[in-house]
């Protein structure tokens, strides 16, 4: 079996603790902003009609909820799976009493990192929703700005602090304002953060995309670029996922999520920010890697064959696989085929997660797992995808 290094995992993530935003919002939002309540349930269909096996029974069951305005978001297992048998998982509402105390405290996670093999890991989050949607789709959006700086105060001085950069902090944005986007990066990266969560596809948000004429989102694009700050985007941060048609199974939509972050390195590619901003970096995660090579030639012949006609910013200069090497990392936590062409993708541009604690979490036999994937490869190569490029990327403390 290969050696592997001590892991740093680029996508993890937090179960956020039932106080946060109580212990750090002004006092007149106690009763609308996020907040986690208990309650009893007894063949609730409101909460349990995707659970026909909760329907005819007879026993009253506890779940803690996050109630948001109007929101009413039940804590459900799928988000906090690690610790559970594979055939005990699915969307069953529970309660902080039933989940590991690694997803929410922190030094139960530096623990289960300990575990697990993982040195450092980044954490994106579960009530926000991966890059912050639900605040975007609040209607106070006064209160929503407080939700967010309060999220990546958490982030930085609790979950973070003290952990010697094991634990790497990933803020959130006010999605719908650029600027205060832009200030809040700026924010964040003159207290050690530089990586944001960002979303894959924008229009599925009902925002501007990355093509937008009149430079929607440049303000944030130069500040990630002036503070090095990582563009990172997980999939499903678009908040809607490819399937193929209504009545498909999940494990069609399950197979097909490369596809967001596929669209999504295209958009990037031919959009012109890597050319106006040559050092911005962006990064896909839970993504796999496997499809990178066949989007990369894909794009040179698209470009190639339509080179006077490719976007209002006008020709891109270079075949689009050019900017991939010094713009783009993908993220993989179990891709044999993404391995296999390494080459073909750039041994600099991979990255590995463990995904802990969600129901694909390869915890806490992460190691094992590394070894059979990484089988065939040299040291520097393992080196890089376990931990090397995650450290360049993130600025990290370690190995200098």
């Amino acid at each position: 079996m290969p050696e592997i290094p001590k892991i740093i995992s680029v996508d993890d993530h937090i179960v956020e603790p039932p106080t946060l935003w109580t212990d750090r919002l002004p006092r007149k939002y106690a009763d609308v902003g996020p907040r986690v309540v208990r309650e009893k349930l007894f063949k609730d269909r409101a909460i349990i009609n995707h659970m026909p096996e909760w329907v005819d029974s007879d026993v009253e069951r506890t779940i803690d909820s996050w109630l948001y305005e109007d929101l009413k978001h039940p804590l459900i297992r799928l988000s906090a799976a690690s610790g559970y048998p594979k055939d005990d998982l699915g969307p069953q509402p529970i309660t902080y009493d039933d989940i590991l105390p690694g997803c929410w405290q922190q030094q139960a996670r530096l623990e289960d990192m300990d575990i697990n093999h993982v040195e450092a890991a980044m954490c994106f989050p579960m009530f926000p929703r991966f890059c912050g949607q639900t605040f975007l789709e609040a209607a106070d959006k006064e209160l929503a700005l407080l939700c967010v700086q309060a999220y990546n105060d958490w982030m930085i001085e609790e979950w973070c602090a003290g952990t010697d950069g094991r634990l790497i902090p990933l803020p959130l944005i006010p999605l719908w304002d650029p600027k205060l986007a832009a200030a809040e990066v700026r924010r964040n990266a003159e207290r050690g953060a530089h990586a944001v969560s960002f979303t894959e596809l924008p229009t599925n948000l009902e925002l501007p995309s990355i093509h937008d004429a009149d430079g929607h989102w440049e303000p944030f694009f130069a500040a990630c670029e002036e503070t090095d700050t990582v563009v990172c985007m997980h999939i499903g941060s678009g908040s809607r996922m490819p399937s193929t048609s209504a009545d498909a199974p999940p494990a069609v939509m399950s197979t097909l999520t490369f596809n967001n972050a596929m669209g999504s390195l295209a958009d990037w590619l031919f959009s012109g920010v890597f050319i106006r901003y040559p050092e911005i970096k962006i990064a896909y995660s839970e993504g796999q890697i496997g499809w990178i090579p066949y989007i990369l030639e894909r794009a040179d012949v698209v470009w190639e064959q339509n080179r006077g006609w490719n976007g209002v910013w006008g020709v891109i200069p270079e075949r689009p696989s050019t900017y991939f090497a010094d713009h783009v990392y993908g993220c993989f936590f179990d891709d044999h085929h993404g391995l296999a062409n390494i080459e073909a993708i750039g041994t600099d541009n991979v990255t590995f997660e463990t995904d802990y604690p969600h129901n694909d979490s390869s915890w806490p036999h992460t190691k094992e797992v590394a070894e059979k994937l990484c089988e065939g490869l040299s040291d520097e190569v393992i080196y890089k995808i376990m931990r090397g490029n995650a450290i360049k990327m993130l600025h990290l403390p370690f190995d200098r």
